[in-house]
């Protein structure tokens, strides 16, 4: 398929109430209009935060098991982070449910230790490629946006996404790394960032941002909202064939 259509879900959860998020999300999604993937942002359940101790659910747990569900019912892939308590291990992990009721997962790898992250949770070890409707999709969590060699593009994405906490005080970094990751990995890039106040007091302007391989970005702006887009993989394609960065990429090892 050459098109992906995505529907962005821009938030303003209310703090570690994991009830009135889902109910919210309930709301933005049963206004989408047939999206192929739905994209929540980072910790969309509790909003960025470190009671680990009180908000860690299993694969099994109730929010991901919410996930599958609106999987299934939009038949749409749905992908999130959530707080998961694995063999012993804390993990921000970013859940894609797929509408038949598979899961597939990445583990934050860089964890923002301003924050205090790295305390509470352990890091991922690997990249994923995720797949929608025939795209090849590299999904990412928040402060990996700041480590270009792990959102590199060896040709195996299509689409590049991160979902984040982003906020306001570092919002010009935000908007500019998003272009250049487009940029320089020569591939569609989303950012999907939340609004609002968090119950430690920083502030999120939203701006969730869909960016081409060209750099021409579209915001979203701070408001709450569903926001949906057309992707085209044709028009990808055609244009990494006239201009070829990626074949003339280094080989780092």
């Amino acid at each position: 398929m050459s098109e992906l259509k995505v529907a962005i879900i821009q938030s303003n959860p209310v703090w570690e109430d994991k009830k009135a998020n889902l109910a919210q999300y309930d709301r933005m999604i049963g206004d989408l209009k047939s999206p192929d993937l739905i994209l929540l942002p980072e910790m969309f359940d509790t909003g960025f935060s470190m009671n680990v101790g009180q908000l860690a659910e299993s694969m099994d747990g109730p929010v991901v098991s919410w996930m599958r569900e609106k999987a299934s019912l939009t038949g749409a892939v749905v992908a999130g982070s959530t707080i998961i308590h694995e063999e012993n291990r804390i993990l921000n992990r970013l859940v894609w449910a797929h509408p038949d009721g598979n899961l597939d997962y990445y583990d934050k790898r860089h964890l923002f230790s301003m924050g205090s992250e790295h305390v509470h949770y352990s890091p991922g070890s690997e990249r994923k490629t995720f797949t929608c409707k025939g795209w090849k999709i590299r999904a990412l969590v928040c402060y990996d946006l700041r480590f270009p060699v792990w959102s590199r593009n060896d040709d195996d994405y299509h689409l590049l996404v991160y979902l984040s906490n982003w906020p306001s005080a570092r919002h010009h970094v935000w908007k500019t790394l998003l272009v250049a990751r487009a940029l320089e990995n020569q591939s569609w890039c989303i950012g999907v960032n939340r609004t609002g106040r968090d119950g430690m007091d920083l502030n999120y302007l939203g701006d969730s941002g869909v960016i081409d391989a060209r750099g021409k970005a579209d915001w979203s702006g701070e408001n709450p909202g569903a926001f949906q887009y057309t992707l085209s993989l044709t028009e990808l394609h055609e244009f990494r064939r006239k201009f070829p960065v990626l074949r003339d990429r280094d080989g780092f090892t």
